[in-house]
């Protein structure tokens, strides 16, 4: 057999490989794409759609029932969003939120979800007590907490202070203490799920080198500052990403508990919208606040994983 003939053979060998290949490779494809054309769908009609349609009613005065009567008026609307004071309180209280029960949580749930990591009677029921917090409706807990916090004497908080001769104390009427009791709230609820989220991630931190740094005589405290927190990071980021969406978007427990009062202190972004854009008529200035708000959160959740991957790159 000549050299020519044998190159012919390889060469016909590997074309039949790379036709293979590619076929292979098309219907992994097509089974992808086929998967997620009902998403994409999905996503496009539910999210993407109403999301252009507020782009548009935001420069018009469109009272959400015949836009063909809407008039442009340009950038009113947001102007409007920067004038109303009620607004602006609502964007004030739903970034303190935010930011409050985001580090909040983070430094409750780290170190809980460490000590709920150790061998201990009744361990598994310590840490379903604490997951079970999550459980429950976040409208739910507002309705239950609201009758603990009542200002009344009859809740369950100022009954208690009574018997020890203090007066009620105003919880739900006051501003300060308002905003104090929703976040408190909020940081009860929460603070489990985000333990097991975190215990989750320290069960696949490999013993050794727990071990290793045993030997050496590092302390509980070198071993969670140089191992349990670098290990951590991930998990750190996907925590906070999710406190910070939540908390941006917050509605149903404020809304539960004080229903916003007293006054406007614990108005939310969300419950502005609704109240704005729905009840009042004036889906214009709606749908101006909501794209104002969109893109406050897209670039606070930039930062957040520009940040958190600084600091993994740093610890890694």
């Amino acid at each position: 057999m000549s050299l020519t003939t044998v190159r012919s053979a390889a060469e016909a060998v590997e074309q039949a490989h790379n036709k293979q290949r590619r076929l292979r490779n098309f219907m992994e494809n097509f089974a992808a794409a086929r998967f997620l054309t009902p998403i994409m769908l999905i996503f496009i009609f539910v999210i993407m759609v109403p999301f252009m349609q507020s782009i548009v009613f935001s420069f018009t005065d469109y009272d959400g029932y015949d836009f063909s009567r809407a008039k442009f008026i340009g950038w009113s609307n947001y102007v409007q969003c920067f004038k109303d004071p009620t607004l602006l309180t609502g964007l004030g209280f739903t970034l303190l939120y935010t930011v409050v029960t985001t580090i909040l949580i983070t430094v409750i749930a780290l170190p809980l979800a460490v000590v709920l990591n150790r061998k201990f009677f009744g361990r598994n029921f310590v840490r379903s007590l604490f997951f079970f917090f999550s459980v429950p409706s976040m409208a739910v807990l507002g309705l239950v907490w609201q009758y603990i916090f009542s200002p009344l004497g009859s809740g369950v908080v100022n009954n208690l202070l009574g018997r020890v001769g203090i007066d009620p104390i105003p919880w739900l009427s006051n501003e300060g203490l308002a905003k104090f009791c929703v976040i408190f709230v909020a940081i009860w609820a929460q603070v489990g799920w985000h333990a097991t989220l975190y215990l989750a991630y320290l069960q696949a931190i490999p013993a050794d080198l727990y071990e290793q740094a045993s030997v050496d005589g590092a302390g509980r405290r070198q071993q969670f500052v140089n191992i349990t927190l670098p290990q951590m990071v991930p998990a750190m980021g996907v925590s906070i990403f999710m406190l910070l969406t939540g908390g941006l978007k917050v509605y149903d427990l404020p809304f539960a508990l004080t229903s916003g009062g007293p006054g406007y202190s614990t108005y939310t972004v969300t419950q502005s919208i609704i109240v704005t854009g729905i009840q009042s008529g004036r889906f214009g200035v709606g749908s101006a606040l909501s794209v104002l708000f969109f893109l406050c959160c897209v670039v606070l959740v930039l930062l957040q994983q520009i940040v958190t991957n600084l600091i993994e790159k740093r610890l890694s």
